[in-house]
């Protein structure tokens, strides 16, 4: 299981790579200055389109190209849902309900470089190119159902994975500046690749940030900003990994086998001294048969896949596990609040952390700005 698990994790690899820059509309007499400066100045650049009618306009633009690199640390939360797991590319079987997960924390460090250009004067693209760093704690339990209908676990294992990824990527950022305020709306597209994965897993990052910058000497100037960061990923994921990763290094597969076989013929003697025990009118009660039918399918079902792991570990060499899953973090959103100090228009360096929910991130990076 714990393998199933951990490529979630990377999905956030493709964290939103936003640099605070944008197109501003000046405003104010104390700007007349450079308003009119900018109204008369040819402007010089290829990019971004329109860029001469919006100086014309009295928009001061950033330097239409630029490379930035950033640092992002991330730790969260998710869900494990629809797990379906097959031995040897034979049967899948739906494990909800036998299989639950107690503990699912993911942490993930990522180096990131974005090049981006201006495309219009509000208008940002860029892509993005990254590995990744990331480890999984997971603990998960096996349960059946015993004669009262009550839920019991049997078999409990946690693991602690380490792994390492590519993400790419691309994404858009439209801004709006007037007087030092603006708004921006940075949304990116990742994809990571993870070896366990049969393709690639996709994320989509929409990340909107309300802030305002303050002109120091020269061309330097600090921004602050708050805003919201949100992660969609794919829901439905499947691969195949070898079934020696699938549980600790430490556990005897064929014991717990075994052990399992035990349970499951145990549970379904109560069951059925249960079941036997009740007079006829106790068996036509609607609620009783419910609880023996639920409680038979499970046992049946926990049978079933007993013997799928028994004939793929006695028949083979090399047994592999076939897995399907549907995944959701636990909170979407978060919390961010960020800054920027602008060197001036080539250079400026960035700090952003987010928090509230069940993720807590945190991101630095550098920009360099130039015109095209």
């Amino acid at each position: 299981m714990k393998r199933n698990y951990l490529v979630i994790l990377l999905l956030f690899a493709g964290t939103s790579a936003f640099a605070q820059v944008f197109s501003n509309k000046e405003v104010g007499k104390k700007n007349e200055e450079l308003i009119d400066s900018l109204k008369t100045a040819e402007y010089p650049y290829a990019l971004p389109i329109w860029g001469e009618k919006a100086t014309q306009k009295g928009y001061s633009l950033p330097y239409s190209a630029g490379i930035s690199t950033q640092y992002f640390w991330q730790e969260s939360d998710l869900i494990i849902e629809n797990l379906m797991v097959g031995f040897n590319n034979g049967q899948k079987y739906d494990l909800d309900g036998l299989v639950r997960f107690d503990e699912a924390r993911a942490t993930a460090s990522a180096f990131t470089v974005r090049p981006d250009v201006w495309l219009f004067p509000f208008l940002n693209v860029y892509g993005i190119l990254g590995k990744a760093q990331a480890s999984t704690a997971v603990g998960f339990g096996v349960w059946l159902t015993d004669s009262t209908n009550t839920d019991q676990q049997i078999f409990h294992a946690s693991s602690l994975v380490e792994f390492n990824t590519t993400t790419y990527g691309f994404g858009l950022t439209p801004t709006i500046g007037v007087g030092g305020g603006f708004l921006a709306l940075d949304m990116n597209v990742a994809w990571t690749d993870v070896p366990q994965l049969s393709k690639p897993a996709r994320s989509f990052i929409f990340g909107p940030r309300f802030g305002k910058n303050f002109k120091l000497k020269k061309e330097s100037s600090v921004a602050v900003w708050v805003g919201g960061f949100r992660v969609n990923i794919n829901s439905e994921t499947d691969g195949s990994i070898d079934l020696k990763e699938v549980l600790p290094p430490d556990l005897e597969i064929d014991g717990k086998i075994e052990e399992g076989f035990a349970k499951v013929d145990e549970a379904q003697q109560q069951v059925d001294a249960w079941w036997n025990g009740l007079s006829q009118i106790e068996m036509n009660n609607p609620i009783n048969k419910a609880k023996y039918e639920a409680a038979n399918n499970t046992l049946e079902k926990a049978g079933q896949i007993l013997t799928a792991a028994d004939n793929a570990v006695n028949t083979v060499s090399t047994s592999t596990v076939q897995y399907s899953m549907d995944k959701r973090p636990k909170d979407p959103w978060n919390f961010i609040v960020g800054g920027q100090y602008q060197f001036n228009k080539h250079w400026m360096l960035r700090a952003e952390g987010g928090f509230l929910g069940s993720r807590v991130q945190y991101m630095v990076g550098a920009q360099f700005r130039f015109g095209l």
